[in-house]
C-alpha cells in the first residue's frame, strides 16, 4: 500500500519540544505520534463526542448539579424596555 510524505514547515520549537515529550512518554518516535494524532483526529471527529470533555460548558454545569435536584426560579415580569448601552460617541 502507497503512504504519502508530509512535511510541516514553520513548526515552532516549543511545539516541537512538546511533541518531543509526548513522543517519549508514549514509546514512541516524534513521527509515530505525529501519526497517531493525525488520526485520532481525523477519525474521531467533532461529532462523536468521547465522554464530558466534550460536553459544552453548559451541559457539565447541568450534569453536576443534576443530582440535587435542580431549582425552578419564577422570573419577574420585566419593568421596562431593554435599553441600548450609552458607549459616549
Amino acid at each position: 500500500m502507497p503512504v504519502a510524505t508530509l512535511t510541516v514547515r514553520n513548526l515552532d520549537e516549543a511545539t516541537k519540544a512538546q511533541l518531543r515529550l509526548q513522543a517519549a512518554r508514549h514509546g514512541r518516535s516524534m513521527e509515530e505520534e505525529v501519526r497517531t494524532i493525525l488520526r485520532e483526529a481525523l477519525f474521531r471527529g467533532p461529532s462523536k463526542p468521547s465522554g464530558p470533555s466534550r460536553q459544552g460548558l453548559g451541559q457539565r454545569i447541568h450534569a453536576h448539579f443534576d443530582a440535587l435536584g435542580g431549582v425552578e426560579l419564577e422570573l419577574p415580569d420585566r419593568s421596562s424596555q431593554p435599553q441600548p448601552a450609552d458607549l459616549g460617541a
